[in-house]
Order: C-alpha cells, then sequence, then structure tokens
C-alpha cells in the first residue's frame, strides 16, 4: 500500500474546506462525529534493518479522540480541522513528505496507527478511509537478506593472543 504525504493529506483538505470531515477505521466502521483532533505529532524515525542498512523517514500522526456520552449530529468541517492544523503548524513546521498515519483507538478497537488508503467523497463529506499498516522487511524489499551475510561471505580471521608472553614455560612441562 502507497503511503500519503503530509503535503498530499493537507491538499485533499484544503481542497474540500466545506465538506464534513468522516474518518472510516475498518469496513462500515466509522469514528464518532464528536471526534476531536486532541493532537499532532512529527516523529522523526532512525532505524536500521535486518541486513544492517540504516533508514530514516518522518512520520506526521494525527491523533483522533472520541469522546464518551458526547452526542453530535454531524462530523467536524474540513475547515475546523485545518484551523487546527494550522495552529499546529505554527508552532511545529511540519515535514511536507512526512508520511501520515492517523492515530485512534475505541472501547470496540484497539488503539493503533493507521494509514490513510484513500480519500473519498460522499454527499457532503470528505471520507477518509484508514487502513492497518503492515509490517514489512526492507532488506527483502531492496533484494537483499535478512540477518547477517553466510558463512561462505566471511573471512575467515585467524586470532592469535597478543597478551600471552611469548616463551613460558609450564611447570612440570620438562621445557626447563
Amino acid at each position: 500500500m502507497e503511503t500519503i504525504k503530509w503535503s498530499q493529506f493537507k491538499e485533499q483538505l484544503n481542497a474540500n474546506t466545506e465538506m464534513m470531515l468522516q474518518f472510516q477505521y475498518a469496513e462500515g466502521k466509522w469514528v464518532d462525529a464528536a471526534y476531536h483532533i486532541t493532537e499532532v505529532k512529527q516523529a522523526p524515525v532512525t532505524s536500521v534493518d535486518c541486513g544492517g542498512v540504516m533508514n530514516a523517514w518522518t512520520e506526521i500522526i494525527v491523533q483522533l479522540y472520541e469522546p464518551l456520552n458526547e452526542q453530535k449530529d454531524a462530523a467536524m468541517k474540513v475547515s475546523k480541522a485545518l484551523s487546527i492544523i494550522n495552529l499546529v503548524e505554527k508552532a511545529l513546521p511540519l515535514h511536507p513528505n512526512g508520511i501520515v498515519k492517523i492515530e485512534f483507538g475505541n472501547s470496540k478497537f484497539d488503539t493503533r496507527q493507521m494509514l490513510p488508503q484513500s480519500f473519498m467523497i460522499d454527499g457532503g463529506n470528505l471520507i477518509v478511509d484508514l487502513r492497518a499498516d503492515t509490517v514489512q522487511c526492507k532488506a527483502n524489499d531492496r533484494g537483499g537478506s535478512c540477518g547477517t551475510p553466510t558463512e561462505a561471505a566471511k573471512p575467515k580471521i585467524q586470532l592469535q593472543n597478543l597478551a600471552a608472553p611469548v616463551a613460558t614455560c609450564a611447570p612440570g612441562s620438562g621445557c626447563c
């Protein structure tokens, strides 16, 4: 699944400011209309994969909170979401190529970070369709291998004990 960058996410929002912003977190399951955008996080990630290669990227995580016992007939307007994002970006410039993740959970769905898979327009709603992130093996994706190189590829090294005295005799060895 291709990831959506922060600049693409904002572009979709800016193109649909008068719509209501809805999030679908599973087929036919929606974040309650009373949701709040409680936090926007920018997380620089640095890792070393199983092939020994260093990787770096940035994630922009938008956290949604579904309050208990709060009722709303309609979700937040896209323009309100943009006003929150603009407030965040005044204090924290967000990387335009950061990978967007939406963090959400409720009493029936464990909190997790999900990837926006697509944007759909349905009537007056801009729907962000979320899907679970998947685990990948970057080494295999590059055509490399997981883990350490094979034994045949490793050079053999002869170890020497440099701390031992050169000419010594052990008691009872008959060298003295």
